[in-house]
C-alpha cells in the first residue's frame, strides 16, 4: 500500500517511577505546564499530560508504573532551542533540579547538550546549524567558549567534512526525493 500522507511526530509518553519528581523536573527544566492529569481508564496508571504550547495539547506524558528496579529504555528525549545561550541557560536549571551526566556535543548540523534526567532518561537539547554533514558526527561541545567562537569552530569543521553543504540543499534534496502522492 501505497503512504499517501506523511505523519508528523507530535509527542511521546515515558513510564516513570515518581511522577510527581518527574513532573517538577520537567516543568522546572524546561518550563513545561501540566494540561492535563488522571488515572487512565485502560490501564491503571496514572497520567500527567505536559506541554510549552498552547497549540499542542501534550507533547510529553509521564505515565507511572516503571518498576525501582527496570532501567530507562530510553535511547533520549530531545528538546529543541533557538539560541546558544538557551543551552547554556538549560544547562544550568538541568543541573540545579538534579541532573547529572551532563556533555556537550557538536554534531555539525547541531549543537547539543545531553544528559541525564533524575531518573536516568537521556535528554538532549539541541540547537540547529546552517550546516549540513553525514551522521554521526560529533565531538566535544564546550559552551564555556563565546558564541561566535563556536560558530566559527562549528563551520570550520563542517567544511572540511567531505559530506558537507548546507541544510537548505540538504532539505531541499530531501523534498525532491518524497514519493508522489496518489502515483
Amino acid at each position: 500500500m501505497q503512504l499517501t500522507c506523511t505523519p508528523q511526530l507530535s509527542h511521546f509518553g515515558v513510564y516513570v517511577r515518581d511522577i510527581d519528581a518527574m513532573t517538577r523536573f520537567y516543568t522546572e527544566v524546561f518550563g513545561l505546564r501540566v494540561t492535563d492529569q488522571g488515572e487512565g481508564r485502560n490501564f491503571k496508571v496514572k497520567l500527567h499530560f505536559l506541554s510549552g504550547t498552547p497549540d499542542q495539547h501534550h507533547q510529553l506524558v509521564l505515565a507511572s508504573g516503571r518498576p525501582a528496579d527496570v532501567p530507562s529504555t530510553v535511547m533520549q528525549l530531545s528538546f529543541k532551542v533557538t539560541e546558544i545561550d538557551h543551552l547554556r541557560q538549560v544547562r544550568a536549571r538541568a543541573l540545579d533540579a538534579g541532573a547529572t551526566q551532563m556533555r556537550g556535543m557538536n554534531h555539525g548540523n547541531a549543537l547539543s547538550i545531553y544528559f541525564a534526567d533524575i531518573e536516568g532518561n537521556t535528554v538532549e537539547v539541541y540547537l540547529d546549524t546552517p550546516w549540513y554533514v553525514p551522521q554521526p558526527h560529533g565531538y566535544p561541545l564546550d559552551l564555556e567558549k563565546t558564541d561566535e567562537a563556536l560558530w566559527a569552530e562549528t563551520e570550520a569543521r563542517c567544511r572540511a567534512d567531505p559530506g558537507f553543504r548546507p541544510v537548505a540543499d540538504w532539505a531541499r534534496d530531501f523534498e525532491r526525493s518524497r514519493p508522489i502522492k496518489g502515483a
